[in-house]
Order: structure tokens, then C-alpha cells, then sequence
């Protein structure tokens, strides 16, 4: 009876930061890595809160973009319209947001933050400040200017054509 010899032991994944997954990286995993991260971390700061990282983003813009359309909201936070009912349901439910019909399309629904969602969104934005300053303190404040321009530059010239 012929022995086989142990297969080789798997190559160890390295932590965030280092070997791939640190500067040598590709910038795209590189970006990936840093967005899922920064949403793990969302997700833990506004959980206390009842809110989802994807709640806090809707009801931002709602309030950002008073009279949204469902179809605006999903567009601005990268969300599909499925997704966008759900959360509008549950935050319309939880009485964050109300709803009102389109002046002229009655089929469009126009959404608004309430007084309790707008609350909401205030306790919200403490919790994401805090992680953002954790952010912030990684950069010198020229970095984080060329950062904040160079991530936006890196979403118009993407979005070209697309």
C-alpha cells in the first residue's frame, strides 16, 4: 500500500495591509477592501441605533434631496430599486420617512423625512462621524483635499460613457 505524501498547507492570507492587500495591491481590490471595511464599521456604529449602513444612506439623501423619486434614491445610493422598497417600507413604517404623490405622476412617489427621521439621521451622523474621523486621522488635511478629489475624479471619469 502506497502512502501519499500530505498535500502542501494552503498559502496564509495576509491581514488588510499587508502583501496584496496593502500597497503593493491593485488599486481596484485596493478600493474594494477599504469600502467593505468602511461599511463593516458603519454597520457596527449605527447598530445600537437600529439602523443599517444602507438605512443611513437612504435616509440621508431623503433628507439631502427633500421629494426624492425611489428611483432617484437608487441611483444616488448605489442600491437597486427592489432594495430601495424595502427600506423605504421599513423606515416609512418606523416613521422616518412618508410618502406623498408626484403633483403630475401620480405613480411617482415623492418621499420626506419626518421629524423622528431627521432626529434619527442626526443621532446617525454622530455615530458615522466618528468612524470618519478615524478616516481623517490617516491623512494630513492637504491628503485628505487630494483624496476627497481624487475619489470623486475617480467616479466622474468612471461614470463616462457608462
Amino acid at each position: 500500500m502506497k502512502h501519499n505524501p500530505r498535500p502542501p498547507a494552503p498559502p496564509s492570507i495576509p491581514r488588510p495591509g499587508e502583501a496584496k492587500r496593502g500597497p503593493e495591491g491593485h488599486l481596484g481590490y485596493l478600493l474594494r477592501q477599504a469600502s467593505v471595511t468602511l461599511r463593516g464599521a458603519m454597520d457596527a456604529a449605527l447598530t445600537e441605533l437600529g439602523v443599517t449602513t444602507p438605512q443611513f444612506s437612504v435616509l440621508t439623501m431623503v433628507v439631502a434631496y427633500p421629494g426624492i423619486s425611489g428611483a432617484d434614491l437608487a441611483r444616488l445610493t448605489f442600491l437597486t430599486p427592489q432594495t430601495i422598497n424595502v427600506i423605504v417600507r421599513n423606515l416609512e413604517r418606523d416613521g422616518a420617512i412618508e410618502k406623498t404623490a408626484h403633483a403630475t405622476h401620480g405613480r411617482i412617489l415623492r418621499l420626506h423625512a419626518t421629524a423622528r427621521g431627521q432626529a434619527l439621521l442626526k443621532r446617525c451622523r454622530g455615530r458615522v462621524a466618528e468612524v470618519e474621523a478615524e478616516l481623517v486621522g490617516l491623512l494630513g488635511r492637504d491628503e485628505e483635499r487630494l483624496v476627497r478629489r481624487w475619489l470623486s475624479a475617480v467616479a466622474e471619469k468612471l461614470a463616462d460613457g457608462r
